[in-house]
């Protein structure tokens, strides 16, 4: 599974991507569930997010959603922290 994290706003409006490829990882599995549930919570259409605040466009073998803060379910912040950090 291939998942790509792409973050605009905030107060500099500085934009941040990070992608990570889970095939072969021994913890394929549970990136796979959380990715599931990051993504079911989320919207087909961007949110409207609040000033200052960041934005999120989580794109997952092709299928984009999007989700902004402070709305954020533990589960997407889980999966766009672990993304942002251990992507590329």
């Amino acid at each position: 599974m291939r998942i790509h994290v792409h973050r605009t706003g905030g107060f500099a409006a500085i934009d941040r991507r990070a992608e990570i490829d889970t095939a072969g990882r021994e913890d394929s599995g549970e990136w796979q569930s959380l990715t599931e549930r990051a993504v079911a919570a989320a919207h087909t259409e961007p949110p409207i997010g609040v000033p200052d605040g960041f934005s999120y466009q989580i794109t997952v073998d092709g299928r984009t959603v999007y989700c902004s803060d402070p709305r954020l379910t533990d589960d997407q912040r889980t999966l766009i922290t672990k993304v942002m950090k251990e992507g590329a």
